[in-house]
Protein backbone atom coordinates (compact mmCIF):
# COMPACT_ATOMS: atom_id res chain seq x y z
CA UNK A 1 0.00 0.00 0.00
CA UNK A 2 1.33 3.43 -0.93
CA UNK A 3 2.00 5.76 1.99
CA UNK A 4 0.04 9.00 1.79
CA UNK A 5 1.21 12.13 3.59
CA UNK A 6 -1.79 14.28 4.48
CA UNK A 7 0.09 16.63 6.81
CA UNK A 8 -0.73 17.80 10.34
CA UNK A 9 -3.64 20.24 10.70
CA UNK A 10 -3.35 23.55 12.51
CA UNK A 11 -5.39 23.82 15.72
CA UNK A 12 -6.32 27.11 17.44
CA UNK A 13 -4.56 27.36 20.79
CA UNK A 14 -7.42 29.15 22.57
CA UNK A 15 -10.95 30.36 21.95
CA UNK A 16 -10.69 33.85 23.44
CA UNK A 17 -8.34 36.23 25.17
CA UNK A 18 -8.42 35.99 28.95
CA UNK A 19 -10.35 38.68 30.77
CA UNK A 20 -8.00 41.25 32.30
CA UNK A 21 -8.17 40.71 36.05
CA UNK A 22 -5.95 41.75 38.91
CA UNK A 23 -3.70 39.03 40.27
CA UNK A 24 -3.62 37.75 43.83
CA UNK A 25 -1.29 35.24 45.43
CA UNK A 26 -2.85 32.23 47.17
CA UNK A 27 0.17 30.73 48.85
CA UNK A 28 2.41 29.53 46.05
CA UNK A 29 -0.34 29.76 43.41
CA UNK A 30 -1.00 32.97 41.50
CA UNK A 31 -4.67 33.53 40.67
CA UNK A 32 -5.82 36.01 38.03
CA UNK A 33 -3.84 38.23 35.71
CA UNK A 34 -1.89 36.10 33.26
CA UNK A 35 -1.61 33.12 35.64
CA UNK A 36 -2.94 29.78 34.35
CA UNK A 37 -6.45 28.79 35.44
CA UNK A 38 -6.01 26.68 38.57
CA UNK A 39 -8.01 23.68 39.82
CA UNK A 40 -9.35 23.48 43.36
CA UNK A 41 -11.25 21.00 45.48
CA UNK A 42 -12.40 20.64 49.08
CA UNK A 43 -11.72 17.97 51.65
CA UNK A 44 -14.60 15.85 52.94
CA UNK A 45 -12.91 14.91 56.22
CA UNK A 46 -13.48 16.57 59.57
CA UNK A 47 -10.75 19.18 59.61
CA UNK A 48 -10.16 18.45 63.29
CA UNK A 49 -8.95 14.97 62.20
CA UNK A 50 -5.56 16.23 61.12
CA UNK A 51 -4.21 12.89 59.89
CA UNK A 52 -7.23 12.09 57.72
CA UNK A 53 -7.34 15.61 56.31
CA UNK A 54 -3.65 15.66 55.40
CA UNK A 55 -4.01 12.21 53.82
CA UNK A 56 -6.86 13.43 51.63
CA UNK A 57 -4.93 16.57 50.72
CA UNK A 58 -2.02 14.35 49.63
CA UNK A 59 -4.38 12.32 47.42
CA UNK A 60 -5.80 15.49 45.91
CA UNK A 61 -2.31 16.85 45.28
CA UNK A 62 -1.33 13.65 43.48
CA UNK A 63 -4.40 13.93 41.26
CA UNK A 64 -3.47 17.44 40.11
CA UNK A 65 -5.27 19.65 42.64
CA UNK A 66 -3.50 23.00 43.08
CA UNK A 67 -5.46 24.62 45.91
CA UNK A 68 -7.51 22.89 48.61
CA UNK A 69 -10.28 24.22 50.85
CA UNK A 70 -11.04 22.85 54.32
CA UNK A 71 -14.19 23.41 56.37
CA UNK A 72 -13.96 25.20 59.69
CA UNK A 73 -17.33 25.05 61.49
CA UNK A 74 -16.00 24.40 65.02
CA UNK A 75 -13.24 25.47 67.39
CA UNK A 76 -11.63 22.03 67.10
CA UNK A 77 -11.38 22.59 63.34
CA UNK A 78 -9.88 26.03 63.87
CA UNK A 79 -7.33 24.56 66.29
CA UNK A 80 -6.22 22.08 63.59
CA UNK A 81 -5.59 24.72 60.92
CA UNK A 82 -1.99 25.68 61.89
CA UNK A 83 -0.71 22.11 61.46
CA UNK A 84 -2.68 21.48 58.28
CA UNK A 85 -1.63 24.76 56.69
CA UNK A 86 2.01 24.06 57.51
CA UNK A 87 2.13 20.41 56.38
CA UNK A 88 -0.05 20.57 53.27
CA UNK A 89 1.85 20.33 49.97
CA UNK A 90 -0.57 22.81 48.34
CA UNK A 91 -2.11 26.09 49.58
CA UNK A 92 -4.94 25.65 52.11
CA UNK A 93 -8.01 27.88 52.17
CA UNK A 94 -10.17 27.95 55.28
CA UNK A 95 -13.91 27.84 54.54
CA UNK A 96 -15.78 30.01 57.05
CA UNK A 97 -19.53 30.21 57.68
CA UNK A 98 -21.64 31.54 60.56
CA UNK A 99 -18.86 32.53 63.01
CA UNK A 100 -16.61 35.52 62.13
CA UNK A 101 -14.14 34.57 64.90
CA UNK A 102 -12.92 31.67 62.75
CA UNK A 103 -11.86 34.11 60.02
CA UNK A 104 -9.30 35.55 62.43
CA UNK A 105 -8.29 32.06 63.57
CA UNK A 106 -7.63 31.03 59.96
CA UNK A 107 -5.53 34.13 59.29
CA UNK A 108 -3.52 33.53 62.47
CA UNK A 109 -3.07 29.86 61.48
CA UNK A 110 -1.24 30.85 58.32
CA UNK A 111 -3.87 29.68 55.83
CA UNK A 112 -3.11 30.75 52.26
CA UNK A 113 -6.54 32.41 51.97
CA UNK A 114 -9.91 32.56 53.68
CA UNK A 115 -13.29 32.01 52.03
CA UNK A 116 -16.14 33.92 53.66
CA UNK A 117 -19.86 33.63 52.94
CA UNK A 118 -21.28 37.04 53.86
CA UNK A 119 -24.86 35.81 53.56
CA UNK A 120 -24.65 33.55 56.59
CA UNK A 121 -21.96 35.06 58.84
CA UNK A 122 -23.51 36.89 61.78
CA UNK A 123 -22.97 40.65 61.67
CA UNK A 124 -20.34 40.15 58.95
CA UNK A 125 -20.50 43.71 57.61
CA UNK A 126 -19.69 45.05 61.08
CA UNK A 127 -16.50 42.95 61.15
CA UNK A 128 -15.14 43.94 57.74
CA UNK A 129 -12.81 46.63 59.09
CA UNK A 130 -11.19 44.20 61.54
CA UNK A 131 -10.98 41.41 58.96
CA UNK A 132 -9.48 43.74 56.35
CA UNK A 133 -6.78 44.85 58.79
CA UNK A 134 -5.93 41.32 59.97
CA UNK A 135 -5.87 39.93 56.43
CA UNK A 136 -3.93 42.91 55.10
CA UNK A 137 -1.30 42.69 57.84
CA UNK A 138 -0.86 38.94 57.19
CA UNK A 139 -1.00 39.18 53.38
CA UNK A 140 -3.95 36.78 53.34
CA UNK A 141 -6.38 37.04 50.39
CA UNK A 142 -10.13 36.83 50.98
CA UNK A 143 -12.59 35.02 48.73
CA UNK A 144 -16.04 36.53 48.85
CA UNK A 145 -18.17 33.48 48.14
CA UNK A 146 -21.81 34.24 47.39
CA UNK A 147 -24.08 31.19 47.16
CA UNK A 148 -27.65 31.09 45.87
CA UNK A 149 -28.66 28.95 48.84
CA UNK A 150 -27.41 31.41 51.45
CA UNK A 151 -28.03 34.79 49.89
CA UNK A 152 -28.44 37.80 52.18
CA UNK A 153 -32.08 38.17 53.22
CA UNK A 154 -32.16 41.81 52.16
CA UNK A 155 -31.34 40.83 48.58
CA UNK A 156 -33.81 37.96 48.58
CA UNK A 157 -36.51 40.44 49.57
CA UNK A 158 -35.39 42.87 46.87
CA UNK A 159 -35.18 40.40 43.98
CA UNK A 160 -37.56 37.67 45.14
CA UNK A 161 -35.00 34.90 44.52
CA UNK A 162 -31.33 34.33 43.78
CA UNK A 163 -31.18 35.98 40.36
CA UNK A 164 -27.89 36.77 38.61
CA UNK A 165 -28.40 40.41 39.53
CA UNK A 166 -28.91 39.53 43.20
CA UNK A 167 -25.75 37.40 43.33
CA UNK A 168 -23.66 40.08 41.67
CA UNK A 169 -25.02 42.89 43.83
CA UNK A 170 -24.24 40.90 46.97
CA UNK A 171 -20.66 40.19 45.89
CA UNK A 172 -19.89 43.73 44.79
CA UNK A 173 -21.45 45.21 47.92
CA UNK A 174 -19.21 43.11 50.15
CA UNK A 175 -16.16 43.90 48.02
CA UNK A 176 -16.94 47.62 48.35
CA UNK A 177 -16.91 47.32 52.14
CA UNK A 178 -13.38 45.90 52.01
CA UNK A 179 -12.34 48.57 49.51
CA UNK A 180 -13.41 51.28 51.97
CA UNK A 181 -10.61 50.02 54.21
CA UNK A 182 -8.05 49.81 51.41
CA UNK A 183 -8.25 46.02 51.06
CA UNK A 184 -8.39 44.67 47.49
CA UNK A 185 -6.67 41.30 47.82
CA UNK A 186 -9.95 39.66 46.86
CA UNK A 187 -11.36 37.01 44.56
CA UNK A 188 -15.07 36.47 44.05
CA UNK A 189 -17.46 33.61 43.34
CA UNK A 190 -21.21 33.79 42.62
CA UNK A 191 -22.38 30.18 42.60
CA UNK A 192 -25.76 28.79 41.64
CA UNK A 193 -26.99 25.24 40.97
CA UNK A 194 -28.48 26.28 37.62
CA UNK A 195 -25.74 26.64 34.98
CA UNK A 196 -27.72 29.26 33.03
CA UNK A 197 -28.16 31.50 36.09
CA UNK A 198 -24.55 30.92 37.07
CA UNK A 199 -23.18 31.82 33.62
CA UNK A 200 -25.25 35.01 33.48
CA UNK A 201 -24.12 36.00 36.98
CA UNK A 202 -20.43 35.59 36.13
CA UNK A 203 -20.82 37.47 32.86
CA UNK A 204 -22.35 40.41 34.71
CA UNK A 205 -19.73 40.24 37.45
CA UNK A 206 -16.87 40.10 34.93
CA UNK A 207 -18.17 43.25 33.27
CA UNK A 208 -18.41 45.18 36.54
CA UNK A 209 -15.10 44.49 38.31
CA UNK A 210 -11.52 43.41 37.71
CA UNK A 211 -11.25 40.95 40.60
CA UNK A 212 -10.17 37.37 39.79
CA UNK A 213 -13.15 35.02 39.60
CA UNK A 214 -13.56 31.56 41.12
CA UNK A 215 -15.97 29.53 38.97
CA UNK A 216 -18.35 26.99 40.46
CA UNK A 217 -21.75 25.40 39.96
CA UNK A 218 -22.83 24.81 43.54
CA UNK A 219 -24.66 21.61 44.50
CA UNK A 220 -24.08 20.36 40.95
CA UNK A 221 -25.20 16.84 41.88
CA UNK A 222 -23.99 13.25 41.44
CA UNK A 223 -20.91 12.57 39.33
CA UNK A 224 -22.53 12.31 35.89
CA UNK A 225 -25.00 15.17 36.29
CA UNK A 226 -22.50 17.39 38.07
CA UNK A 227 -19.85 16.79 35.43
CA UNK A 228 -22.24 17.80 32.67
CA UNK A 229 -23.43 20.92 34.49
CA UNK A 230 -19.89 22.01 35.33
CA UNK A 231 -18.52 21.30 31.86
CA UNK A 232 -21.33 23.28 30.22
CA UNK A 233 -21.07 26.27 32.57
CA UNK A 234 -17.28 26.39 32.81
CA UNK A 235 -16.92 25.80 29.07
CA UNK A 236 -19.22 28.71 28.24
CA UNK A 237 -17.36 31.11 30.53
CA UNK A 238 -13.80 29.96 29.94
CA UNK A 239 -14.40 30.05 26.19
CA UNK A 240 -15.14 33.77 26.67
CA UNK A 241 -12.00 34.27 28.73
CA UNK A 242 -13.89 34.49 32.04
CA UNK A 243 -12.56 32.57 35.03
CA UNK A 244 -9.28 32.35 36.93
CA UNK A 245 -9.71 29.29 39.17
CA UNK A 246 -12.32 26.52 39.21
CA UNK A 247 -13.87 23.99 41.55
CA UNK A 248 -16.10 21.21 40.21
CA UNK A 249 -18.65 20.38 42.92
CA UNK A 250 -19.70 16.73 42.79
CA UNK A 251 -21.46 14.32 45.13
CA UNK A 252 -18.41 12.10 44.67
CA UNK A 253 -14.90 11.72 46.09
CA UNK A 254 -13.00 15.02 45.75
CA UNK A 255 -10.33 13.39 43.58
CA UNK A 256 -13.05 12.96 40.94
CA UNK A 257 -13.70 16.71 41.07
CA UNK A 258 -10.06 17.36 40.29
CA UNK A 259 -10.02 14.91 37.38
CA UNK A 260 -13.07 16.57 35.83
CA UNK A 261 -11.67 20.05 36.42
CA UNK A 262 -8.37 19.22 34.76
CA UNK A 263 -10.11 17.55 31.84
CA UNK A 264 -12.27 20.64 31.27
CA UNK A 265 -9.19 22.86 31.16
CA UNK A 266 -7.35 20.43 28.88
CA UNK A 267 -10.31 20.32 26.49
CA UNK A 268 -10.12 24.11 26.11
CA UNK A 269 -6.33 24.12 25.72
CA UNK A 270 -6.06 25.98 29.03
CA UNK A 271 -3.89 23.24 30.49
CA UNK A 272 -1.29 21.04 28.78
CA UNK A 273 -2.24 17.41 28.28
CA UNK A 274 -0.52 14.12 28.85
CA UNK A 275 -1.87 10.97 27.24
CA UNK A 276 -5.10 11.38 25.26
CA UNK A 277 -6.74 8.37 23.64
CA UNK A 278 -9.08 9.33 20.79
CA UNK A 279 -11.23 6.30 20.05
CA UNK A 280 -14.36 5.88 17.96
CA UNK A 281 -17.64 4.72 19.59
CA UNK A 282 -17.74 1.74 17.18
CA UNK A 283 -20.56 0.97 14.77
CA UNK A 284 -21.67 -1.61 12.23
CA UNK A 285 -18.76 -0.61 9.98
CA UNK A 286 -16.13 -1.62 12.51
CA UNK A 287 -14.13 -4.67 11.53
CA UNK A 288 -12.18 -4.91 14.78
CA UNK A 289 -13.12 -4.84 18.47
CA UNK A 290 -12.56 -1.12 19.05
CA UNK A 291 -13.46 -1.25 22.76
CA UNK A 292 -10.88 -3.95 23.45
CA UNK A 293 -8.27 -2.26 21.27
CA UNK A 294 -8.69 1.11 23.02
CA UNK A 295 -8.57 -0.47 26.48
CA UNK A 296 -5.40 -2.42 25.71
CA UNK A 297 -3.64 0.62 24.23
CA UNK A 298 -4.69 2.78 27.22
CA UNK A 299 -3.40 0.15 29.68
CA UNK A 300 -0.16 -0.25 27.74
CA UNK A 301 0.53 3.50 27.79
CA UNK A 302 -0.56 4.11 31.37
CA UNK A 303 1.81 6.46 33.16
CA UNK A 304 3.16 8.14 30.04
CA UNK A 305 4.22 11.64 31.06
CA UNK A 306 4.39 13.47 27.73
CA UNK A 307 1.39 15.10 25.98
CA UNK A 308 0.65 12.42 23.39
CA UNK A 309 -2.55 12.01 21.36
CA UNK A 310 -3.20 8.46 20.16
CA UNK A 311 -6.12 7.68 17.81
CA UNK A 312 -7.58 4.19 17.89
CA UNK A 313 -10.09 3.89 15.04
CA UNK A 314 -12.12 0.92 13.88
CA UNK A 315 -12.84 1.46 10.18
CA UNK A 316 -11.61 3.21 7.04
CA UNK A 317 -14.36 5.88 6.93
CA UNK A 318 -13.19 8.15 9.74
CA UNK A 319 -10.10 6.23 10.75
CA UNK A 320 -7.48 7.78 8.44
CA UNK A 321 -8.67 11.32 9.18
CA UNK A 322 -8.55 10.90 12.98
CA UNK A 323 -5.28 8.97 12.86
CA UNK A 324 -3.77 11.69 10.68
CA UNK A 325 -4.61 14.39 13.21
CA UNK A 326 -3.07 12.51 16.14
CA UNK A 327 0.59 12.12 17.04
CA UNK A 328 0.08 8.42 16.56
CA UNK A 329 -2.87 6.42 15.30
CA UNK A 330 -4.29 3.35 13.70
CA UNK A 331 -7.05 2.96 11.12
CA UNK A 332 -8.22 -0.66 11.28
CA UNK A 333 -10.04 -2.89 8.82
CA UNK A 334 -9.93 -6.22 7.01
CA UNK A 335 -7.78 -7.83 9.68
CA UNK A 336 -5.02 -5.23 9.56
CA UNK A 337 -4.23 -1.70 10.66
CA UNK A 338 -2.57 1.29 9.05
CA UNK A 339 -0.21 2.90 11.54
CA UNK A 340 0.10 6.69 11.28
CA UNK A 341 2.87 8.79 12.88
CA UNK A 342 2.57 12.59 12.66
CA UNK A 343 0.10 12.37 9.78
CA UNK A 344 1.95 9.82 7.67
CA UNK A 345 1.33 6.11 7.16
CA UNK A 346 4.52 4.36 8.27
CA UNK A 347 3.42 0.73 8.05
CA UNK A 348 0.53 -1.71 7.84
CA UNK A 349 0.42 -4.51 10.41
CA UNK A 350 -1.84 -7.52 11.13
CA UNK A 351 -4.62 -6.94 13.65
CA UNK A 352 -2.80 -9.10 16.19
CA UNK A 353 0.16 -6.69 16.09
CA UNK A 354 -1.74 -3.38 16.34
CA UNK A 355 -1.48 -2.88 20.11
CA UNK A 356 2.15 -3.98 20.27
CA UNK A 357 3.08 -1.68 17.36
CA UNK A 358 1.23 1.34 18.76
CA UNK A 359 2.91 1.00 22.14
CA UNK A 360 6.31 0.60 20.51
CA UNK A 361 5.83 3.69 18.35
CA UNK A 362 4.39 5.67 21.28
CA UNK A 363 7.48 4.98 23.34
CA UNK A 364 9.70 6.20 20.49
CA UNK A 365 7.71 9.44 20.21
CA UNK A 366 7.69 9.91 23.99
CA UNK A 367 11.45 9.43 24.17
CA UNK A 368 11.96 12.02 21.44
CA UNK A 369 9.59 14.46 23.18
CA UNK A 370 11.48 14.07 26.45
CA UNK A 371 14.79 14.70 24.64
CA UNK A 372 13.25 17.80 23.08
CA UNK A 373 12.13 19.01 26.52
CA UNK A 374 8.38 18.90 25.86
CA UNK A 375 6.66 19.66 29.22
CA UNK A 376 4.23 17.15 30.70
CA UNK A 377 0.65 18.12 31.36
CA UNK A 378 -2.07 16.39 33.33
CA UNK A 379 -3.51 12.97 32.43
CA UNK A 380 -6.66 12.78 30.31
CA UNK A 381 -8.26 9.89 28.43
CA UNK A 382 -11.17 10.90 26.23
CA UNK A 383 -13.46 8.93 23.93
CA UNK A 384 -14.79 11.04 21.10
CA UNK A 385 -17.77 10.63 18.81
CA UNK A 386 -17.35 10.27 15.08
CA UNK A 387 -16.25 13.37 13.13
CA UNK A 388 -17.08 14.08 9.52
CA UNK A 389 -16.06 11.33 7.14
CA UNK A 390 -12.48 11.56 5.93
CA UNK A 391 -10.87 10.25 2.79
CA UNK A 392 -10.00 6.57 3.21
CA UNK A 393 -6.33 5.70 2.81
Amino acid sequence: MTAISLGMPSVPTKLAERRKSRQIQVGTVAVGGDAPVSVQSMTTTRTSDIGATLQQIAELTASGCQIVRVACPTQDDADALPVIAKKSQIPVIADIHFQPKYVFAAIDAGCAAVRVNPGNIKQFDDKVKEIAKAAGDAGTPIRIGVNAGSLDRRLLQKYGKATPEALVESALWEASLFEEHGFRDIKISVKHNDPVVMVNAYRQLAAQCDYPLHLGVTEAGPAFQGTIKSAVAFGALLAEGIGDTIRVSLSAPPVEEVKVGNSILESLNLKPRRLEIVSCPSCGRAQVDVYKLAEEVTAGLDGLEVPLRVAVMGCVVNGPGEAREADLGVASGNGKGQIFVKGEVIKTVPESKIVETLIEEAMKIAEQMEQDGVPAGEPAVVALGEPEASVAG
